[in-house]
């Protein structure tokens, strides 16, 4: 019983440092853009100063305490995926049920999971 527990324990210590992500994107454009080779080929930019095309948002889903550095890493990723040159106005949101809990100016940003969302484009 003793050795059962201290397994359990350490089952419980080692996963309760994982981080889950889910990714996904969506294009809006009918044209096609080739992937890039690596997420190094994609750059965030806070703001366009140059002509650019929307060809499709990526959204990525995982605790709120993660560090946007590695959500925009995901981010990247999945834009060269759709062939997109950067990525752009990151949003964030919470999910499904928090949304829909009572007193929500009570509990204010104490939602567990969020959506993080970045517009993918392509320069002209």
């Amino acid at each position: 019983m003793f050795k059962k527990s201290w397994i359990l324990i350490l089952l419980i210590g080692l996963t309760s440092g994982c981080s889950i992500y889910h990714v996904d994107s969506r294009d809006v454009t009918t044209e096609y853009y080739p992937p890039k080779k690596s997420a190094i080929d994609v750059v965030y930019l806070e703001e366009m100063n140059q002509s650019h095309e929307l060809i499709g948002y990526v959204t990525v889903n995982t605790e709120r305490r993660q560090r946007i550095s590695e959500v925009i890493e995901k981010m990247k990723y999945e834009a060269g995926i759709l062939g997109g040159d950067a990525i752009t106005d990151i949003k964030t949101d919470a999910t499904g049920q928090w949304k829909k809990l009572p007193a929500q100016k009570l509990i204010g940003n104490a939602y567990i999971r969020a959506n993080f969302t970045a517009a993918v484009v392509v320069f002209k």
